[in-house]
């Protein structure tokens, strides 16, 4: 499968996984706000450990500076797998978000808690789910 077909198939499981409202928040972003780069990934947790892993992820995440979105979502198949959705500024903004204290507190308490990575995809936002 091809870059750009990958990318495709992942924005159409996000669109399947993630709830509606947060949908319609990700349009209102990409209409307002332009965004220019954005990631898209799958985390595998430990069994049964989903939505402890969820709560970690989250912790925190509304203060980080240049981020538009950051949405964890609950895999429709996986029982133990969950979707992280990011919009930055930029990949600098990102990048220097991992160095946040708030941001290496939530990787070292998550850490535990992940199996494994799935798929994974970093991509230049151009285009709202309607467009």
């Amino acid at each position: 499968m091809d870059r750009r077909s990958h990318l495709a198939a992942l924005a159409a499981f996000a669109a399947a996984v993630l709830p509606a409202h947060s949908l319609r928040a990700l349009e209102t972003i990409m209409e307002e706000d332009h965004p220019q780069y954005g990631l898209i990934g799958q985390i595998i947790a430990q069994p049964g450990q989903r939505a402890a892993l969820a709560a970690i992820l989250t912790e925190g995440s509304g203060t980080m500076p240049g981020n538009f979105a950051y949405i964890v979502g609950e895999d429709a198949e996986n029982p133990d797998a969950l979707w992280v959705i990011e919009l930055w500024t930029d990949k600098a903004a990102h990048a220097a978000s991992l160095q946040l204290p708030a941001v290496q507190a939530a990787i070292g308490k998550g850490r535990p808690l992940i199996a494994g990575f799935g798929s994974r995809a970093e991509f230049k936002p151009v285009a709202k789910a309607g467009a």
